[in-house]
């Protein structure tokens, strides 16, 4: 196909943001589109399905408005829960993440529209991101922070976007090692890589680096370039090979396209996506209701829980409110709640006489509260993982008129749940939850839905809880160095025994599941077959989240507890049992090995482990490695 227009230029391409929706700006306003739930409420799923169907959503929205590129997946790992955008990352595991962002970007490019996986490469927080340099290990980086793009890279998005930060001491814009090296060599990566908006310091470094694309527009850039040119930093030859990445990636984007969801199917996708991310943090038993005496209060109840920056969009939708969708699934007409009431500050009616009065009056009480775009956005990070005092209050006041309160969190990434959770008897997390949020909730707490998602990061109780604080940046407040390595969520948790409030990979269900019959079949050293069997033996159908993680149990390098190396979703019905089949091979038992710069597998004893949650482990198989004596670096006789 042509590659310029009728005028003889070069055909432009549409990009538009996109981690959460598809977010087009216009002049004046942004453009309305499907508000499908965050990257955060996807990965709380645990369904590559869900992710698929959330990328062919807006896929098909950026047909509908124009779109060449949608800027999103973004894998980037939560290094720390304080981390502003968080709600646009998918988890602190990396197999996660990237299990999940690979079928987000078949979604979408399904479509033949093209994907951005960003930000590349060790991008974990906020503060000062344009100039911060994130001074990390080898070992950690190809452990923890790329695996998630290589896994990613297997749907060949079209493009990949930098981060803004230093790597290890050059911008990533700039950092011929990682764009190059290992970015397109080493993972074999062969589409565009861009900038992230005003990333780039210099062209002519950034051409040598393999940068193709510098965003936005930047008129210094031709003089930088050619200046590089005439000093000899860069070829003609480096610059025709950026030049044809951009014709190639016009080509790709240079076709007929046609969506095949129509309005009300997307409206319907979204709302199944909500459904399966939320997830049950606790249930004393009030859920799902048996009663339609309900008062719903709380700050979410009103206002649309997202959060802020480049990836928020504006739903084309009326939303309901919590009361609103509530009232609609249990048939009845709730009352008025004091935080639907004209002119009153919301941090002032958590306390309001009436609130407390339908506390007592009501046979439950559901609270709406969380952070929303305030506390959560691109640009900055959280000082703290606590909800407001006003929240707290709220609850707790609650508790004292109300045996039977119900704690509903709208929030991007996990918060401190400990002043209240032994006091409350239901915690519904709901994040940010796109559009259709507060009907899958109502369908939650009804018991129309089954609720199936589970945590993607673990719910700390303080900052002082985490191997280090992001607040902290007193000694050099420009370099985060990795110090913690390896060992970061779960990983860190589970190894050094830290209380936290929920583990990673736990969440509950109206169904109950027993696990049993592991088998191991071995295809080679190294490599095996997993199977083993999940029953529901409860009444309810319902959906069932199974994780594997391995225990290296003695090893010359320090390796975590244990870490997750296959996960399977499956629904099943009450009373029946599934066979769920893993394949495990010889990179899921290694550590990468600096020395020989590769994954090494030591031989040894190993634990292949089956749970609900990294800290809920069902099943047990143990097996011994022992690969010949060549492929081995320590040998014991």
């Amino acid at each position: 196909m042509a590659l310029t227009d009728l005028n003889g230029k070069v055909k432009k391409l549409q990009f538009a943001d996109g981690p959460i929706g598809v977010h087009v700006a216009t002049k004046d306003y942004y453009k309305k589109s499907t508000q499908p739930p965050s990257t955060f409420n996807i990965a709380n799923s645990w369904s590559e399905d869900v992710a698929y169907l959330s990328g062919k959503i807006s896929g098909n929205d950026c047909i509908d408005q124009g779109v060449d590129v949608l800027l999103a997946p973004g894998v980037n790992i939560k290094r720390s829960p304080l981390c502003g955008r968080n709600f646009e990352y998918y988890s602190e595991d990396p197999l996660l993440a990237g299990k999940l962002a690979k079928r987000f970007i078949e979604g979408v490019q399904e479509m033949k529209v093209g994907t951005s996986l960003k930000h590349f490469l060790a991008n974990n927080r906020e503060f000062e991101r344009l100039t911060s340099n994130s001074e990390v290990d080898e070992r950690t980086l190809y452990e923890i922070y790329i695996p998630a793009f290589e896994e990613a890279l297997k749907a060949r998005p079209y493009t990949v976007m930098c981060a803004y930060n230093m790597i290890n001491g050059v911008f990533a814009s700039e950092n011929r090692k990682y764009l190059n090296d290992v970015l397109r060599n080493k993972l074999n990566f062969d589409g565009l890589i861009m900038s992230d908006w005003s990333a780039v310091h210099n062209g002519a470094r950034a051409v040598k680096a393999s940068l193709d694309i510098r965003m936005p527009y930047s008129k210094e850039n031709f003089e930088e370039i050619k200046k590089g040119l005439e000093i000899g930093y860069i070829t003609e030859e480096d610059i025709n090979e950026r030049a044809q990445k951009v014709l190639d990636l016009i080509e790709k984007c240079d076709v007929e396209r046609k969506t095949d969801l129509t309005d009300e199917e997307r409206l319907e996708g979204v709302l199944k996506i909500a459904e399966e991310s939320i997830v049950l943090l606790k249930n004393d038993g009030v859920l799902p209701l048996k009663t339609t005496s309900v008062a719903v209060e709380g700050k979410f109840n009103l206002e649309h829980a997202y959060g802020n920056g480049s990836s928020s969009t504006e739903p084309n939708v009326t939303l309901p409110t919590l009361e609103q969708a509530l009232s609609k699934e249990l048939g009845v007409e709730l009352e008025k709640s004091a935080s639907s009431a004209p002119f009153v500050r919301p941090d002032v009616y958590h306390n309001s006489k009436t609130a407390l009065m339908r506390a007592y009056s009501e046979d439950a009480i559901v609270i709406a509260v969380g952070t929303g775009c305030k506390v959560e956005g691109e640009g900055f990070d959280r000082d703290s993982v606590s909800l407001s005092k006003y929240d707290i209050e709220l609850i707790l006041n609650a508790t004292k008129y109300s045996s039977n309160v119900i704690v509903v969190l709208y929030c991007g990434s996990a918060v401190d749940v400990s002043p209240f959770i032994d006091k409350v008897q239901a915690v519904i997390l709901a994040g940010f939850g796109g559009q259709a949020i507060n009907t899958a909730v109502a369908r939650v707490l009804t018991g129309k839905v089954n609720p199936s998602g589970k945590l993607s990061e673990t719910f700390v109780k303080t900052v002082e809880g985490t191997p280090f604080d992001l607040t902290n940046n007193i000694n050099n407040p420009f370099n985060v160095r990795y110090s913690e390595g390896v060992f970061v969520g779960y990983r860190y948790y589970d190894t050094y025994g830290i209380d936290v409030n929920f583990p990673f990979g736990y969440g509950l269900s109206y169904s109950s599941f027993e696990y049993s019959n592991p088998v191991l079949e071995k295809i080679e050293e190294g490599e095996y077959n997993l199977s083993y069997t999940v029953k529901n033996v409860s009444e309810v159908d319902g959906a069932e989240v199974s994780e594997v993680y391995i225990k290296d149990v003695f090893s010359h390098l320090s390796r975590p507890e244990k870490e997750l190396k296959a996960f399977s979703k499956n629904f099943i019905k009450a009373g029946e049992e599934v066979t769920v089949t893993h394949r495990l091979t010889k990179r899921d038992f290694s550590y990468y090995l600096p020395t020989v710069n590769d994954w090494y597998l030591e031989n040894g004893d190993f634990e292949i482990l089956i749970g609900t949650s990294s800290r809920d482990i069902k099943l047990k198989v143990k097996v011994k490695i022992e690969l010949p004596f060549e492929t081995q670096f320590t040998q014991f006789i």
